[in-house]
């Protein structure tokens, strides 16, 4: 992503003190443009560069949620000023889950289907639109086996966790189309066909840990082996259950982690041999005393206390686990108190201050020492937040535009940085010379600029750096909007009683999107959104020249 957003960045024809990575020109491959009159006929200047505006669309509608009708995904050919939409039934991952195989009349088996309660959980993405992530859960009783999870249309990996402990959970990876959904098959282990794992987690040598625990067993890309077990705290005695073709693994992840997040205790990854004598051993080590850690927190200025900031503690600790404290909020005179577990000196712990909204101080990560005593640290500035200026003309050239509302997106995070919060800046719109100022914290960004009903938004992607007191402020190129078309059309998908008996998909949500390939890997841009009516009419202005 940082990639593909840093080439992004660089189409934009960013300038000013202290962004590094424009001392140079961006190469002419990148297709660099700052309005459609720098493209060739019928061409828009997209934020990709140069591109034909009717190509690459796909089109996401959404009919109904709350009723199970979820999204579907298509390409769209050739943009017609009438765009109908002709959606599939309501998008369905089915499947079936079973426990070992009976003997039939002729001697044969057939598959035993399951019929207790599961858990599902589908995560993955559209297919055709990069970086539109979905999600979906239910638990459930099969019926006779099988089973249905309404989902939108896209790729999945679907997690089944039976409710009975003593099953482990499967996973699958499915594929699911608008027009025929997606079906997936589990088999859970008998019980002739199940490991029990034992175990125990200890502090340190005897020393129990004194906090409830949980653990799991996980792949190599974190996928779970084992369902959650409870750690006995009197004991640390613990037991996971696995299929046997993953208790053969070379290795395997136990990963133990507190129950309670309020509770002073690190989580911890082990590598463990599954096939090692039982019970294996686990020790988080001893992290330490819990100690408390006092401060104030002030403004840009150095002298302003900053009421309402969050502040937090995390970090490596004694033992080599990762410990995550819970945040507190600063007061009237910016102070906070915290209680943490002490650092380490190799891998000093991290103060992470998030401003409340009406700061122009920006989000600060800092490196502190916390020793195994209550510990003052030292007063923390938090350096103003990058100023990010710009301007936006109208198309072809034809003056400033203004009151065009610009909203903003944290889409990633720099290095050594968290993301940015989300909704901590409020729209505003261009003032009467077309310009915009936006203070922001160091970050990659997307902006989205939605000039009103004749016109069609505009998003542009900016990577904000951490800066310096010398470079506080980050110019953006102006760029100029594009033309707008009218497009509207009529969403409709198969009559169904129970759902849209009369086919009409009324107050379904519509996003179109333009696919490109960016710095080598697919993105995404959001073109136009907008809500069918009570009739399944929708209308919306898409990019033209």
């Amino acid at each position: 992503m940082r990639r593909a957003l840093r080439a992004l960045a660089l189409a934009l024809g960013l300038t000013g003190a202290g962004c590094g990575f424009l001392d140079d020109e961006p190469p002419p491959e990148q297709l660099v443009c700052r309005s459609d009159a720098e493209c060739a006929a019928g061409q828009v200047c997209f934020v990709d560069g140069c591109g034909n505006p009717g190509g690459d669309i796909v089109v996401e509608v959404q009919p109904h949620p709350k009723a199970g009708l979820l999204a579907q995904d298509f390409p769209v050919d050739r943009l017609r000023a009438e765009q109908n939409l002709e959606l599939f039934s309501p998008v369905r991952l089915t499947g079936t889950v079973t426990s070992g195989t009976t003997a039939t009349e002729d001697g044969g088996t057939a598959p035993v289907p399951y019929r207790a309660p599961i858990h599902l959980l589908a995560t993955g993405d559209s297919r055709l639109i990069p970086g539109v992530a979905r999600r979906y859960e239910t638990t459930l009783t099969p019926d006779d086996g099988a089973w249905v999870l309404p989902v939108g249309s896209g790729q999945y990996t679907v997690t089944l966790t039976p409710v009975d402990p003593s099953l482990p959970p499967l996973s699958r990876d499915a594929f699911v189309d608008p027009s025929s959904g997606g079906m997936v098959a589990f088999d859970l282990p008998t019980a002739s066909r199940v490991v029990t794992v034992a175990g125990t987690l200890m502090l340190q040598g005897s020393k129990r840990v004194d906090a409830d625990m949980e653990v799991q067993v996980l792949d190599e890309s974190l996928r779970p082996l084992s369902q959650r077990a409870r750690v006995a705290r009197d004991t640390g005695v613990f037991q996971l259950v696995l299929g046997a073709d993953d208790a053969r693994r070379a290795t395997v992840l136990v990963r133990a982690t507190p129950v309670n997040a309020g509770d002073l205790v690190p989580w911890k990854t082990f590598v463990v041999d599954p096939s090692t004598i039982l019970p294996i051993p686990l020790e988080l080590g001893d992290p330490g005393a819990a100690v408390t850690v006092e401060g104030r927190v002030l403004e840009m200025n150095g002298q302003t206390p900053m009421a309402g900031a969050r502040v937090s503690l995390q970090g490596r600790v004694a033992g080599g686990g990762t410990f995550k404290g819970v945040p507190v909020l600063t007061d009237a005179q910016g102070r906070y108190q915290l209680t943490s577990l002490p650092g380490v000196a190799e891998s000093p712990l991290t103060l992470v201050i998030v401003p409340p909204p009406s700061s122009s101080s920006r989000l600060t990560p800092q490196q502190v020492a916390v020793a195994a005593v209550d510990t003052v640290l030292p007063d923390v500035t938090c350096p103003e937040r990058m100023t990010v200026v710009g301007s936006v003309k109208n198309p072809e050239g034809t003056g400033p535009a203004s009151g065009v509302r610009v909203v903003v997106e944290p889409v990633g995070a720099l290095e050594g940085y968290p993301q940015p919060p989300l909704g901590f800046e409020s729209p505003l719109t261009t003032n009467s010379d077309g310009n915009f100022a936006l203070a922001l914290d160091p970050g990659e960004y997307r902006l989205d600029f939605l000039p009103g009903e004749n016109l069609p938004r505009v998003s542009r992607f900016v990577t904000v750096p951490a800066g310096t007191a010398d470079s506080e402020v980050m110019t953006l190129a102006a760029f100029t909007l594009s033309r707008g078309r009218s497009l509207s059309g009529r969403i409709t998908l198969p009559p169904d009683p129970a759902l849209a008996p009369d086919g009409i998909a009324a107050n379904a949500s519509v996003r179109f999107f333009r696919v490109v390939t960016v710095g080598g890997r697919p993105e995404s841009i959001l073109l136009a959104q907008t809500v069918s009516d009570s009739t399944g009419r929708y209308s919306t202005v898409l990019p033209t020249r």
